[in-house]
């Protein structure tokens, strides 16, 4: 008689189910953008204490920067369930189709907040959870609550809550601040808006349908793309401030990078203004490549410990 074949392949429903919470529970954090948080955060901290790499205070800042943004993400799904539904782009997040409770994704928000100031105060130092604290606020109250429904300068200046890793990795080193983490805090003020504004070009009638006032809503593409220049300019002229304070390596890459993702942009300008068909993704996507570049460039810098640009002078 042959043996009874046994599916081994088939998902336990509480299995399943279990899984598909899980999940939606960490989509609410989301996790790509929390990657922001690492291109920031490290490079800074290392800065700091050039030449010096301490592992711990590492992750650390970084387990308590998770957790912030973490919960300022799932606070801001909580406020914007509703536009979510509303544009293709959003329709598969938990809230929007339904797969966490709002009441369960606020608590679950909430207790990521508290998580994060008790891991930061307690393996860092106040200064740095109360920062975090500060971005969580700003991101949900200021950006998510009021500025984004409102005005088509929303994410120039809510953009401010992700410029924070900066002074946070800062200050979980040196328990202060000083210029260099708010030079860099100005460079990723800056770059967010040509970064935002390519995506939003791409995605124009999803955030029309959504009545949010996205620049590419209510203006033109070249007079979108004319800003995406201006504030570009703003974001290599600000990486520049810091090479007195940094190598040759940095120095060399804030130009040559800086060079490169200014033409790019130029180039989306220019071919908007000629009417010609454009790809704004790819300069959504070449700005991510920038930043990387450029903060990678600061981090392997201050790793090997090169003498300043300013020490050359002095």
């Amino acid at each position: 008689m042959d043996s009874p074949v046994v599916d081994h392949g088939t998902d336990d429903p509480a299995q399943h189910r279990v899984r598909t919470v899980l999940g939606a529970y960490l989509a609410l954090t989301k996790p790509r953008v929390i990657e922001l948080l690492l291109v920031a955060t490290i490079p800074v901290m290392l800065q700091a204490h050039r030449g010096t790499v301490d592992i711990g205070l590492i992750a650390a800042t970084l387990i308590g920067g998770w957790l912030g943004a973490a919960s300022a993400n799932t606070l801001n799904m909580v406020a914007d369930a509703d536009i979510d539904q509303k544009m293709r782009r959003t329709q598969r997040r938990p809230l929007a189709r339904h797969a966490v409770t709002p009441r369960a994704a606020l608590v679950f928000g909430i207790v990521l907040g508290i998580a994060s100031f008790v891991v930061l105060w307690f393996f860092t130092n106040l200064l740095a959870a109360v920062l975090v604290m500060i971005t969580i606020a700003f991101y949900v109250g200021v950006y998510t609550l009021i500025l984004k429904r409102r005005t088509s300068q929303n994410v120039v200046w809510g953009g401010a809550a992700g410029c924070m890793p900066t002074l946070v990795g800062w200050a979980a080193v040196t328990g202060s601040l000083s210029w260099q983490p708010v030079v860099l805090f100005l460079v990723i003020f800056f770059w967010t808006p040509p970064h935002t504004w390519a995506l939003a070009m791409r995605y124009r009638e999803d955030y029309e349908a959504a009545g949010v006032p996205m620049l590419p809503v209510v203006a033109t593409e070249e007079q979108v793309t004319r800003q995406m220049v201006i504030y570009t300019v703003a974001t290599v002229i600000a990486s520049l401030c810091l090479i007195p304070a940094a190598g040759l390596i940095y120095a060399s890459v804030a130009v040559l990078a800086g060079a490169w993702f200014a033409q790019r942009v130029w180039k989306l300008y220019r071919d908007t203004c000629a009417g010609q068909e454009v790809v704004p993704l790819k300069v959504f996507l070449q700005s991510n490549e920038y930043l990387a570049l450029l903060f990678c460039g600061l981090a392997v810098d201050a790793v090997f410990h090169l003498p300043t640009i300013a020490s050359y002078f002095s």
